[in-house]
């Protein structure tokens, strides 16, 4: 036990400090280019942010487990908006330049309802779904670049700022880098004991990847909501978990997909139906929903929308392991 315990220890301490140097990293590159930090935080952050799903589900693919993957995804979903962003705006709402927002923001729901359509009626996904998927991140990511550079955004003062740091290009690339592996390595550190503890009780393979595994995986996001909530850089927060939301899907589950084509889990059923098609899927729908379409609309992030999807978060966790 005094092994996984300092392994634990250690994961903290390297989502920790990892997290600190991400988002220096980001948020020097955002100001060298003079970029949107919500655009900035939906792609080049997301990558990072989104390597431990990528690694997870890829693996749990390969060895045949559909579970952990389709649950990761839509979990890590839930977490991210639910959780990470909801306590974003709960402590610091403010407002949204809906120019950067809504790029991503499309994306994500052409690619959600897409998947939830697939599930809902065919039940399955097969490989040739798991490519488009892998070329709706490619096409995402050059468009993303497009706008970046039709739009740069850069106050005087945050131009003074940047050059007042005066820190070298290589450097701001090796935090970004070091503190994406950081990141990800202690993240590793807490899934794999966490998931090792809630097999051992007994929890089904699915609600492991909707609950551990997806908090697990999820903790770079909320490390980097955190870090740059104090750093005051909310938007690239803001931008990471659209991001990290998008390419759950596209990436992520694209590539488990492509991996090993597989069929829905129906390993937990509410009234005689498969619980993650009543339940999960329209509950990660309805999160990004309540957090992005107000914001769209309004332009500004507001408390009670933090509040609601914690509530939100806190009782569908509850779900999952007391039915």
């Amino acid at each position: 036990m005094l092994v996984p315990v300092l392994l634990f220890l250690v994961g903290f301490a390297l989502l920790i400090k990892g997290g600190d140097w991400f988002v220096d990293g980001a948020v020097g590159i955002a100001h060298r280019f003079h970029l949107p930090e919500l655009l900035i935080g939906a792609t080049v952050v997301s990558i990072g942010t989104t390597l431990p799903e990528v690694m997870v589900s890829a693996q749990a693919a390969a060895e045949g487990n559909a579970g952990i993957s389709y649950g990761n995804a839509i979990g890590s979903v839930i977490c991210n908006t639910s959780l990470i962003a909801a306590l974003t705006v709960a402590i610091r709402p403010g407002k949204v330049d809906p120019k950067s927002f809504r790029l991503p923001t499309a994306f994500f729901f052409a690619a959600a309802l897409s998947y939830a359509i697939i599930a809902w009626t065919l039940g399955k996904f097969e490989r040739w779904m798991g490519i488009v998927y892998l070329c709706v991140f490619v096409g995402y990511m050059i468009l993303s670049t497009v706008q970046m550079k039709k739009h740069p955004e850069l106050s005087e003062a945050e131009e003074e700022e940047e050059k007042s740091t005066g820190q070298p290009l290589w450097k701001e690339v090796l935090l970004l880098v070091v503190g994406a592996a950081a990141i990800a390595l202690g993240a590793r550190f807490l899934v794999d004991n966490g998931t090792l503890i809630a097999a051992a009780l007994g929890v089904p393979d699915s609600v492991i990847g909707l609950t551990m595994v997806a908090l697990g995986t999820s903790l770079p996001e909320l490390i980097t909501a955190i870090t740059s909530l104090i750093k005051g850089h909310g938007a690239l927060s803001l931008g990471n978990v659209i991001g990290a939301n998008l390419f759950n899907i596209i990436l992520v589950s694209g590539m488990a997909i492509t991996i090993s084509p597989f069929a829905v889990p129906a390993e937990k059923t509410i009234a005689g139906l498969n619980s993650s098609l009543v339940v999960d899927l329209p509950v990660m729908l309805f999160v990004m929903a309540l957090l992005c379409l107000p914001t769209l609309k309004s332009g500004k992030l507001r408390r009670y929308q933090g509040v609601v999807l914690l509530a939100i978060y806190a009782l569908f966790t509850v779900y999952q392991f007391v039915s």
